[in-house]
């Protein structure tokens, strides 16, 4: 501010130029240490999911959760630990509870899962085509057939 007043205040919006990328606009929201915001608060995953040490694959659901709470008591980012994920399984938002912020999803809100990889279904197609007997390891069959009769007695 001209006056030279500092103010606590968050990045609301922001606005680039198209060509340059120089910041065109920003917008402020002030907030207060008493009065409870709404944000938008980044989910880090923490640990490896033993799904995808099994071979399948973690796919995210949100990247961002929306929480209400005071200014001081929210975090620069939410860690969720995914080590006990197996294949198949999910981690919702009730995993990732405090008592500092409260979430704004519903309970049934999937932050990430564990989902079987399709190199394991083509794995286990390659397999099945094994069994199978390659078309030069067929072995004759006899026939009834008067062409092929006649095409053998030609030579």
């Amino acid at each position: 501010m001209k006056s030279g007043e500092s103010y606590a205040a968050i990045l609301q919006d922001i606005q680039f130029h198209p060509v340059t990328d120089a910041i065109m606009h920003m917008d402020f929201y002030q907030i207060f240490d008493d009065k409870p915001i709404t944000m938008e608060i980044p989910i880090h995953t923490e640990g490896v999911a033993r799904g995808v040490k099994n071979g399948g694959v973690l796919r995210y659901n949100l990247r961002r959760l929306k929480v209400r709470g005071l200014p001081g008591d929210l975090p620069d980012y939410i860690i969720a630990n995914v080590t006990k994920l197996k294949i198949g399984q999910k981690l919702y938002v009730t995993a990732v509870t405090s008592d500092d912020y409260k979430i704004q999803h519903p309970d049934n809100t999937v932050i990430c899962q564990v989902r079987t990889s399709r190199n394991i279904v083509e794995d286990l197609e390659d397999d099945e085509d094994e069994d199978e007997v390659a078309a030069d390891e067929v072995p004759a069959t006899e026939t009834d057939d008067v062409a092929a009769v006649k095409e053998g007695e030609d030579n």
